[in-house]
């Protein structure tokens, strides 16, 4: 949900990926030298928890259905365990941990990261943090995995110098944060409910605590908290258990158990005794409500029912603060979010109304749908509806060997491991009775930080419940029998075109069929109907966005709130999207629901309603969201490029609109206009689908012969062209008042097609330029040396059917850093272009993006929709097997002739956007400091 607080990350782009430290002697004994061995404690629904004497719990997840395997550290430390002065210091901490170690230096974990295109991270959240890595299922990668994190968790280098250096990354991440007024909203609505206890203090910390941090405190933090007692190693995914448990018994068995006490936190909560306030003024235009009330920790029964109750009342369109608020044109979004926490933690539910509404009408609204619930008690309907949607989402995630994983994090700080499972049958075995229950205890005006306090003659206070005992409650927790598995696949592209089959139907729309069974018993599918021409599509490019936008919310005999809902009995994600010549569908179902599926995905296409109310809202909701987007400097920046030069003319597919024109395009939309352009355009004569997964193939293709083999387009299709034009070098500025972070964007248009002698030696080239996300030359640059920005990079924008493809830049950065910025980029545009690319970053390049292909590949999804694009492309698999080839052929003389020839630095159009007029009052960074 939009305002849901997320854990901090270590920003790192998809399909990152750098090399390895393959040749470095190991930072742990050899499994020689391991000593005793682990213990095994439980199994539970296929998953097995064992423990080393040195306190160290292992989880192993076992699947061998995707060719993919997941590592992942949970640490128990936060930003709870932080003490007065030091906040932030948890999340700044996770950041060190990627500097490296004395036999492992940060640049070589980076390049071993990317070279074995493996995807990582590190969060950091109240209660926990937690460094994950997926990557390519083989035991090389397993083993070095391992070894990286028994390295680090004793012997990471907690430098001087690298903390001067990431300090300014991570101020620029709060200055990232600081953009968003949801984001500090949030923060001070914690600060205000939160008294006492550290979960008041956002995980980001203060700026004055993250500037001036104590070295040694901060060495003393890690040396306490970043030990195997206090740790939890998980691998799920492929893998073999046996040999997995004797590398992780060998890489962190020797590692001591340490002999120091961590201190227990005493600090509670006081009951909260009136209504709180806290307001929040900035520059911007859509108001924002948010109403918190403190809930149970998340072991309690109380928090599994405060979440069912978050998505009675926050779900859109079927929530009750939905049909309070938005139906009735008093907000144009709301939601809700349950917090599960170690200790007492906070439900939250908010409001984004546009600029005309009133922020008196919808607090009322919003107080008397949350604090009335006695008069108006939660339905058995309302509550069977909550259960399919959270049921749903825990299925999903069951089916997802490596986002379990990294879940099991979340659950595990609250903990136990097996709270994840006792939470679904928690759900599973709500009532009516208790929903109604905790709504009465805890939505109460004195339990709420909203307003301001008011007196009450007799005061009503929130009753918690005592505290969990979770090893008494999960002890003889067995949970149910492990999830069957599907079948060990292939991702090569030989192997999927080998297993996939192309047909046609009658009108023309091409199908792309690849069976396989699945965990889960899992299908995805992907649909683009390709749809008018230029002069058809003339002036109706909102009209066709508007179109798609409406499809979900009626059609058939059935209302928004009934498609809603029918996707959730159908244990169905689907969404569709449309942007002048194309309407995209892509969805996740189960064998057994994909007929009928495919049954409403026919009526949503061919047989939408366009109801006059649903057309009201969602361009209420579209003007908001571009109201929003008038003040945020990325917003802005990416407009203002797309608009340098452009020759097309308004009403152009092509043309780039200003924020009024957008405005201006979305109030004149006319329903009677999107039932026509319906009429007209609508059909899947010019159509291309995929479907991967469990599925009778033969039954498929009959179902969509009948649904849309007779299904027609009433207008010419012919694709709206692009051609090359040089690029103009231009500069601009943009002014964004009251923004902490700035924002650079720079583009340049290239004569070259994604099939092109030359295209992937371009393609590498870029990848080390900034495709690399952190080990890149810009990363390198702004990031790791100057430390001014939390993310920068470039990417390569291919074109698959005329030579104009696309390169550009992007960095966040602080205004009063624009100098060291330009600067930055520059030199290393310069010194790419002189001295070239190495033969290492050539080997690391090719490393991560093989390894990072064959991972896409193994996913259902990203699969369907590379088989629905080749369709359309006149290609199949064998394609993507030669580009294969052409990135292991490739050389260092053809990467800097591809560089040399194409990026032109004289071509570049720029784009800042930031506070620079206020600038000036702020330092820049500091010059960062060698000493350790």
């Amino acid at each position: 949900m939009y305002f849901k607080y997320a854990p901090l990350t270590l920003a790192v782009m998809l399909g990152l990926a750098l090399p390895a430290w393959a040749d470095a002697a190991p930072a742990t004994p050899t499994p020689a030298a391991a000593t005793a061995g682990p213990t095994k404690i439980v199994t539970v629904e296929g998953i097995t928890e064992y423990r080393l004497p040195n306190g160290l719990r292992i989880l192993l997840a076992p699947d061998a259905t995707k060719p993919s395997t997941t590592v992942n550290v949970t640490y128990l430390v936060g930003s709870r365990m932080e003490k007065y002065g030091e906040t932030g210091m948890a999340h700044l901490l996770e950041h060190l941990m990627f500097k490296g170690t004395p036999s492992l230096p940060g640049k070589t974990i980076v390049e071993e990261f990317g070279k074995r295109g493996m995807r990582y991270n590190g969060t950091t959240n109240f209660d926990r943090t937690n460094y994950h890595e997926t990557f390519a299922a083989n035991d090389d990668n397993l083993d070095w995995a391992l070894r990286l994190e028994a390295d680090r968790m004793v012997h990471s280098n907690i430098w001087k110098s690298d903390l001067d250096s990431e300090m300014t990354v991570v101020r620029n991440e709060m200055e990232m944060g600081e953009n968003s007024p949801g984001r500090i909203l949030w923060q001070k609505s914690l600060a205000a409910a939160y008294q006492w206890h550290n979960y008041g203090k956002d995980t980001i910390g203060a700026r004055a605590d993250v500037e001036n941090v104590n070295i040694a405190h901060l060495q003393a933090f890690y040396r306490t908290y970043y030990q195997p007692d206090n740790a939890v190693v998980l691998v799920s995914g492929k893998f073999d258990e046996a040999k997995t448990l004797a590398r992780i018994a060998s890489y962190f068995g020797p590692i001591a158990k340490p002999t120091r006490e961590i201190e227990p936190l005493w600090t509670v909560e006081p009951v909260q005794d009136g209504a709180r306030a806290v307001t929040l003024q900035r520059v911007g235009d859509n108001p924002i409500i948010e109403s918190l009330y403190h809930i149970a920790e998340g072991a309690s029964d109380d928090y599994v029912y405060m979440s069912i109750l978050a998505q009675i009342m926050g779900d859109t369109p079927n929530g009750r603060l939905y049909k309070a608020l938005v139906e009735k044109k008093l907000a144009t979004s709301v939601g809700a979010d349950a917090q599960g926490m170690h200790d007492p933690g906070v439900a939250g539910f908010f409001v984004s109304l546009d600029k005309r509404q009133s922020r008196d009408k919808a607090v009322a609204a919003l107080n008397d749908a949350l604090e009335n619930l006695a008069q108006h008690p939660i339905t058995e309907a309302e509550l069977k509806r909550a259960k399919v949607s959270i049921l749903n989402d825990f299925e999903k995630t069951l089916n997802d060997p490596n986002a379990f994983g990294v879940a099991l994090s979340e659950s595990i700080a609250e903990g136990d491991w097996r709270l994840f499972f006792l939470e679904r049958d928690r759900v599973e075995q709500a009532t009516v009775a208790d929903i109604n229950r905790v709504a009465v205890n805890y939505l109460k005006a004195s339990n709420r930080t909203l307003g301001q306090f008011v007196p009450t003659e007799k005061p009503s206070r929130t009753a918690m419940p005592a505290p969990v005992d979770v090893s008494k409650l999960v002890a003889n927790y067995t949970g149910r029998a492990a999830m069957a598995e599907g079948e060990v696949f292939d991702p090569s592209p030989e192997n999927i075109e080998h297993r996939t089959t192309r047909t046609k139907l009658a009108n023309g729309l091409q199908l792309a069929e690849l069976p396989k069974l699945t965990r889960g018993n899992t299908v995805h599918g992907a649909l683009v109907l390709n749809i008018g021409d230029e002069k058809s599509l003339q002036g109706k490019k909102y009209i066709a966005e508007a179109t798609a936008n409406m499809l979900l919310r009626g059609a058939g005999k059935l209302s928004r709130k009934e498609i809603a809902d029918r996707l959730d009995e159908l244990k169905t994600q689907l969404a569709i999207s449309g942007d002048g010549g194309q309407v995209d569908v892509s969805f996740e179902t189960r064998r057994d629901k994909l007929p009928e599926l495919l049954t409403l995905l026919r009526d949503l296409l061919r047989a939408p309603t366009f109801p006059a109310s649903e057309f009201d809202q969602m361009k209420t909701e579209w003007v908001a969201g571009v109201e929003e987007e008038r003040h945020q400097p990325q917003s802005l920046a990416q407009n203002a490029i797309g608009r340098i030069d452009n020759p097309y003319s308004r009403g152009d597919l092509r043309y780039a609109e200003t924020f009024d024109e957008q405005e201006e395009g979305i109030k004149a939309l006319k329903l009677t206009d999107l039932r026509g352009f319906h009429t007209q355009f609508y059909g899947a004569d010019h159509a291309q689908m995929a479907l991967v997964g469990d599925f009778d193939r033969a039954e498929v293709e009959k179902q969509l012969a009948q649904l849309f083999g007779d299904w027609h387009s009433h207008a010419a299709y012919a694709r709206v062209g692009d051609p090359y034009r040089p690029s103009k070098e231009a500069e601009k500025t943009l002014e964004t008042p009251d923004k902490a972070n700035a924002f650079y964007i720079a583009a340049q248009r290239m004569p070259i097609k994604d099939d092109d002698s030359d295209f992937i030696a371009l393609t590498l080239g870029n990848r080390i330029l900034g495709g690399g996300s952190l080990k890149s030359r810009i990363a390198d640059r702004l990031r790791q040396k100057d430390g001014i920005s939390y993310s920068a990079g470039s990417w390569l924008q291919p074109n698959s059917f005329e030579a104009n493809s696309s390169l550009g830049f992007y960095a966040i950065y602080a205004p009063q850093n624009l100098g060291k910025l330009k600067q930055g980029v520059s030199d290393e545009l310069a010194r790419l272009l002189k001295d070239g690319v190495t033969d290492q970053e050539l080997a690391e390049a090719k490393s991560g993006m093989l390894q990072e292909q064959t991972l896409a590949r193994s996913q259902d999804g990203t699969l369907a929709a590379v088989l629905r694009n080749q369709l359309r492309l006149g290609r199949t698999m064998a394609f993507s097997a030669n580009r294969e080839a052409q990135i292991k052929a490739a050389t260092v003389e053809q990467v800097n002739a591809a560089l040399r020839k194409y990026l032109q630095v004289d071509q570049l159009v720029q784009v800042y956007a930031g506070d620079f007029a206020n600038a000036a009052k702020k330092p820049a960074n500091p010059p960062v400091s060698d000493a350790r």
